[in-house]
């Protein structure tokens, strides 16, 4: 089985798995917190603005033909299919260890590979992003209003998400056709060494 028919199942019965993160939380007939609440949220912290930022920058440097094309979609995909895996345990209980110190090594790790501009095999990148999303992913749960209406919130971070990475492979790939291959790598290089100062934020 290909990566691209593997990813596409996975986030498919990650999105309809939303749902049961609902489950975990009291006083959801009010509904107070949905589609619109969920799409702020990834932009209210910095760790999950810049990591997801990144990994569309980091997935833009690889297109230059071949498993590089294929990253450009399929390491954002790997995110959000994780993130929504992350999500719904985090929102269920599942108490995730380390969860913060993977959030802070994503954005140090990410910024650092987008610095570099370092170009790893199609399977390694996927993997290593995956493992950062279910983090962001996890902490997203966790931190999801009591109130909020599961499928609705989870639809609104997942689609914050998937801007954040479209900009990181548009300003990427901008750059690229422009001749400022430099402006990711030091956006990357600003979160490599920014990331650690984010467990005193």
């Amino acid at each position: 089985m290909t990566l691209r028919r593997f990813a596409l199942p996975a986030l498919a019965t990650a999105l309809a798995l939303v749902p049961a993160a609902a489950l975990a939380h009291p006083g959801m007939p009010g509904h107070t917190h949905g589609f619109t609440d969920g799409l702020a949220h990834p932009f209210g912290g910095l760790d999950h603005l810049a990591a997801m930022t990144a990994v569309g920058l980091w997935a833009g440097q690889q297109a230059k033909g071949g498993q590089g094309d294929r990253a450009v979609w399929l390491w954002p995909l790997a995110f959000l299919a994780l993130l929504v895996a992350g999500a719904v345990a985090g929102a269920n209980g599942l108490a995730v260890p380390g969860v913060e110190g993977g959030i802070v090594l994503s954005v140090v790790a990410l910024g650092w590979l987008t610095a570099f501009g370092a170009r790893l095999p199609l399977a390694a990148g996927a993997a290593l992003i995956a493992t950062f999303a279910f983090c962001h992913g996890a902490a997203h749960g966790v931190e999801m209003p009591a109130d909020a209406d599961g499928l609705s919130y989870g639809l609104g971070f997942v689609t914050a998400s998937a801007v954040l990475h479209l900009a990181g492979v548009g300003l990427s790939r901008l750059a690229e056709r422009s001749g400022l291959r430099l402006a990711p790598r030091l956006a990357g290089l600003a979160m490599g060494v920014a990331g650690p100062l984010l467990l005193w934020a």
